[in-house]
This record gives C-alpha cells, structure tokens and sequence, in this order.
C-alpha cells in the first residue's frame, strides 16, 4: 500500500509541475474539460462515448511525454544540438498527430 501511495504522491507531483510549466497542457486541459462532458452529452451509446474521450485523453498522455522528453533533453545539455532539436521535433509531431485523431474521431462520430 505505501508503493502505490508513493507512486501516487509522485503522479500529484508530475500534475502539478505540468500544469504550473506547461501551457500547452495547460490549454489542452482546458480543451479537455470541454470535449469531455459534451463528448458525453452528444451521443447516446458507451461504445461512441468511448471513442470521443479516449482521443482527447490520449493528447494528454502525448503532451505530458512529450514534456518528459523535453525536460531530459534539457537536463543533459540547454545547448543547441541537432539531435535534440530532432527529440523536441519528434515529441510535438507525436503531439500533432494525436490532435489530428481527436478531430478525425469527432469527426467521424458527430458526423456519420
């Protein structure tokens, strides 16, 4: 039981520094708060409410990764690299690319 209160007091941690440093998690959160309750509201079924909120949540995952990444990369060196730059570049794709979903999703659901 200690492990997982542990674990928890280190997940509160993570949120806290997200939201505090990161405005894109930030704004996603905020996007989050949205989608989610009206992603409830506007269908009818579990099956197409699921696929509403997992994309939406799934950004979240991305973003706060991507920041991981970020964060390590900064800590081994704040100079300019081309290899970092690729890291960075690779994490806001990721980022991209779950966004692209969250309105394909939509999308697809609202509209069909």
């Amino acid at each position: 039981m200690q492990g997982i209160l542990k674990a928890l007091g280190h997940s509160i941690d993570g949120l806290v520094y997200a939201w505090k440093s990161e405005r894109a998690f930030r704004q996603e959160c905020i996007l989050a708060g949205i989608l989610l309750p009206l992603g409830c509201w506007l269908v009818d079924s579990g099956l197409q409410r699921a696929a509403l909120v997992s994309p939406v949540l799934l950004v979240l995952i991305i973003e706060i990764l991507n920041s991981a990444t970020e964060v390590t990369i900064n800590r081994i060196s704040t100079d300019i690299h081309p290899l970092s730059k690729i890291a960075k570049d690779l994490g806001s794709f990721a980022v991209f690319i779950a966004i692209t979903h969250v309105v394909f999703v939509w999308g697809l659901v609202i509209f069909t």
